[in-house]
């Protein structure tokens, strides 16, 4: 299994519009952050979570060549907003719509952005097409020759977030893929159990409403006590250096371009 971090910053990025703060000045790229995704290659299969306003640069940056299936953790602006950059992927699959999973939440926010696109094929080549599916969420599962996908539903403000899981059927990797949260109930923790790497939304130092903060993200870490952990969504008070020389064994910051082979 491969994980590729194409995003791993906040809806406003890294460096933020007019600040001149210490981290949106930094010389080092691992500071330079745009909107949280991650790019999954299980078994062959291409999964994409998620896409914010810089996919379309992601993916040439990343070099991502093929998508198979996409999935929407939720429908806010900075994980929904590079959608219609998916139509060259519909193209690759010979003008096929893409299989987009994601919770009842998600696919009504995509029919008012996107209602072109919801559909078998798209309007004229060219063009995004999603063939939109409710994910099954725990106990319930994704399967597929590859793998499994598990989802949970974790609380995000007013939303509810989809959790999910990566088991690749070929090496039984286990990868855990938690965003956009403000706390991860005992079930999350319970299905996170055993993975092999373990990705926490861990926004800032200080409270947030909606997002869980380094220190809650760091208890949540030590719970599920996987090999490695990786917080994500980070703002601009975070500096990698500096906070990666403050982080507990096993855990680290993740980056934009990050790739880890399980």
């Amino acid at each position: 299994m491969e994980v590729i971090f194409l995003g791993t910053g906040t809806s406003q990025g890294v460096p933020m519009i007019a600040c001149d703060c210490k981290v949106c000045t930094s010389d080092d790229p691992r500071d330079s952050r745009t909107r949280t995704s991650v790019h999954v290659i299980m078994d062959d299969l291409h999964i994409q979570v998620d896409a914010g306003p810089e996919f379309r640069m992601q993916c040439l940056r990343e070099k991502i060549k093929r998508l198979d299936l996409f999935i929407l953790t939720h429908g806010h602006s900075d994980h929904v907003a590079g959608m219609d950059d998916l139509r060259r992927f519909c193209d690759l699959l010979g003008g096929a719509a893409l299989p987009v999973y994601s919770t009842a939440e998600g696919m009504a926010r995509l029919a008012v952005i996107f209602p072109y696109a919801i559909g078998e094929r798209p309007v004229a080549p060219g063009y995004a097409a999603f063939r939109l599916n409710e994910m099954p969420v725990s106990p319930g599962k994704l399967e597929l020759p590859q793998g499994t996908i598990e989802a949970v539903l974790l609380p995000h403000g007013t939303v509810l977030t989809l959790g999910l899981v990566f088991t690749e059927r070929g090496s039984g990797k286990k990868f855990v893929y938690y965003t956009d949260c403000k706390t991860v109930p005992q079930s999350a923790i319970d299905l996170a159990r055993g993975a092999d790497a373990v990705v926490l939304d861990g926004l800032r130092p200080t409270p947030h409403p909606s997002h869980m903060s380094i220190e809650e993200a760091l208890i949540v870490a030590r719970q599920i006590d996987a090999p490695q952990t990786y917080l994500t969504h980070l703002t601009h008070v975070v500096g990698h250096a500096e906070w990666t020389a403050r982080m507990p064994l096993k855990v680290a910051l993740a980056y934009d371009g990050l790739r880890l082979t399980l």
